[in-house]
């Protein structure tokens, strides 16, 4: 089906486009647990919106726990030692900082323990607000890439201009012949490798269209390990499950 505008009428305001990008994640994330992955592969959505916020630990603390002193008893009526609640002192620094929306899929191998070996990351409006946000976010893609995690990042934020590819490719110092030029929207994907000759970064780009398909990208997995990902028929099933066609 073809490629919809999510961020202006008659879709937006009405219908909101953080609802349908969850949606979409979930919608790869089903496709590529269901016959994409091989054994011992799963994939999961993260997805944070916004700004972060940490509670202190103190003020989780019961303060009912005071009474009971440092001490309770445990199974057996053993008295165990109870852990009390720490906070540091004051930071003598504090700085500014700017922590990325993140709506992503993540594909883990379970060989030994959950690792991650995939991402697939959904732009917002957020990722791609200013300069401090793109900065941000093509941080935390190099940062994916040097550790050798096979990347896919899809762009139909259509309210921002700014092109994240770009700002990948020129926080990694890698050359304008490497960046997407007349392409506000996108999906490329990235696979990091080790040879003798040095690491590389294989890179396949896919400018977008509203009205036209989406194409099929290689996600990249560890081992060698290259899988066929075609983000059609999850854009298809999440449009058709919030009721947009």
């Amino acid at each position: 089906m073809p490629l919809l505008d999510h961020f202006h009428p008659p879709l937006s305001p009405v219908r909101r486009w953080e609802s349908f990008h969850a949606r979409w994640a979930g919608a790869i994330s089903d496709a590529l647990n269901a016959n994409l992955l091989p054994k011992d592969y799963f994939a999961e959505i993260q997805s944070h919106v916004g700004s972060r916020v940490e509670i202190d630990v103190a003020t989780l603390h019961d303060e009912r726990a005071n009474e009971r002193e440092g001490t309770e008893a445990g199974a057996g009526g053993v008295a165990t030692l109870k852990a009390r609640p720490w906070s540091p002192p004051a930071p003598a620094m504090s700085m500014a900082a700017i922590f990325p929306d993140s709506i992503e899929v993540l594909v883990y191998n379970t060989e030994a323990g959950a690792i991650v070996v995939a991402a697939v990351e959904l732009v917002s409006p957020g990722n791609k607000d200013r300069l401090e946000t793109r900065r941000a976010f093509a941080a935390k893609c190099a940062t994916y890439l040097q550790q050798g995690v096979g990347l896919i990042v899809i762009d139909v934020v259509t309210d921002r201009s700014a092109n994240l590819h770009n700002e990948l490719i020129n926080l990694l110092d890698a050359g304008q012949g490497y960046e997407i030029s007349d392409a506000d929207l996108y999906a490329v994907a990235y696979r990091p490798v080790r040879r003798l000759e040095g690491g590389r970064i294989d890179v396949w780009p896919a400018p977008l269209s509203l009205g036209k398909p989406l194409p099929l990208l290689p996600l990249a997995l560890d081992k060698g390990i290259c899988i066929p990902l075609d983000l059609e028929p999850p854009y298809v099933e999440a449009c058709q499950r919030s009721r947009l066609t």
